[in-house]
């Protein structure tokens, strides 16, 4: 929390010269009771009260005055708020292994169906990029509230031999550097600033990585995610697929010229065989540097489960929102509780008493 107005907590010191006041006051009062030659009388005259009631109005009644001398000082909250100008970067593998049958019928159809669906359940106000990347990867659509152009884009992914994780993860900041002058493009010096610590440190811009095997081409994915993290952008990945040996079948208009499956005119890879390992290790490590998270998809649900539930993670930025209103509000309860608590309770027994 922070303060506009910070000499204002001056105002403060009302409550010890009150407290002050309020001691000379009973000092006086006692030395007045000595005087009187009736104690016992003066008692049975005074409504019987404990120390406790006594207190409370009084704790109350300071407690809102400190409250109320505080919203002199405008405070104002930190706060995670949703940004409306949020950007989200797809990056989706379409290697060869995405042929893979263990998702029915292969990952690339699941995982273009749960693409789908992301882009379709989205406001239209959010901007969305889309990266396909095998052994090289490639802007497909740059971030755009086109959500026809997104979804021609998804219905036409092809797979191709390898898989370069890092280059996706590093073609995905070029694409967000070019709509939000706050992130520099890949290659720029960044100086020495303060590195990002928190989810609401880094841009609302975002990048999620799907993909179904480990690096295999080009620069390491720890790598790029370094620079994601410099550049205050969050990586969430999701690992897609079993370890279950299955067959690699695609068709046709999903195996692109450098599939590893061209040449089959009806589309199979021929027989079974394992299925590439997920570096789980890898893509954790990439989420983790960058303030996102790593999630496992083993089938077509849990993989749309996981991008339903991004937007409620993605897309937040801290904002510094002025809580005075608070202050004040908290301040005239307890203050009118105290002044009300106090009439009440020193009212005297003719305030009760009906006339004859």
């Amino acid at each position: 929390m922070s303060l506009s107005w910070p000499w204002a907590l001056a105002a403060l010191l009302v409550v010890p010269v009150l407290l002050l006041a309020r001691w000379w006051a009973n000092k006086r009062r006692k030395r007045a009771a000595l005087r009187v030659s009736s104690v016992a009388l003066i008692r049975a005259a005074l409504p019987g009260r404990s120390q406790w009631r006594r207190r409370i109005p009084v704790i109350l009644f300071l407690t809102g005055l400190l409250a109320l001398a505080g919203a002199l000082t405008r405070p104002q909250a930190s706060l995670a708020v949703p940004s409306t100008e949020s950007t989200i970067m797809l990056a989706i593998d379409v290697s060869g292994s995405m042929c893979a049958t263990d998702v029915a019928p292969n990952r690339l159809t699941a995982a273009t169906a749960a693409a789908r669906k992301f882009v379709e359940d989205q406001d239209g106000r959010t901007p969305i990029g889309l990266v396909a990347f095998s052994g090289i990867a490639a802007l497909l659509v740059p971030p755009t509230t086109d959500q026809q152009a997104l979804l021609k884009a998804i219905d036409s992914l092809t797979t191709g031999r390898g898989t370069a994780i890092g280059q996706a993860i590093l073609t995905s900041i070029d694409a967000v550097a070019e709509i939000n002058p706050d992130v520099p493009a890949t290659g720029v010096d960044l100086g020495d600033g303060p590195p990002a610590t928190a989810a609401t440190d880094y841009e609302p811009d975002t990048i999620v990585v799907l993909t179904d095997g480990a690096n295999t081409r080009g620069v390491d994915p720890v790598t790029a995610a370094e620079q994601a993290a410099d550049r205050r952008l969050r990586v969430f990945t999701i690992g897609f697929g079993t370890t279950r040996p299955s067959q690699m079948v695609c068709t046709p208009e999903q195996i692109g010229s450098g599939s590893p499956m061209r040449g089959d005119p009806q589309g199979f890879g021929g027989g079974g065989g394992r299925n590439p390992q997920i570096d789980e290790e890898a893509l954790t490590r990439v989420a983790d540097l960058t303030g996102g998270r790593y999630f496992q998809a083993e089938d077509a649900e849990q993989l749309s489960d996981v991008l339903g539930d991004l937007p409620g993670e993605i897309g937040l930025r801290r904002e510094d929102v002025e809580i005075t209103a608070w202050f004040v509000l908290a301040g005239t309860l307890l203050v009118f509780a105290g002044l009300g608590l106090s009439l009440w309770w020193n009212r005297g027994p003719s305030a009760t008493a009906r006339p004859r």
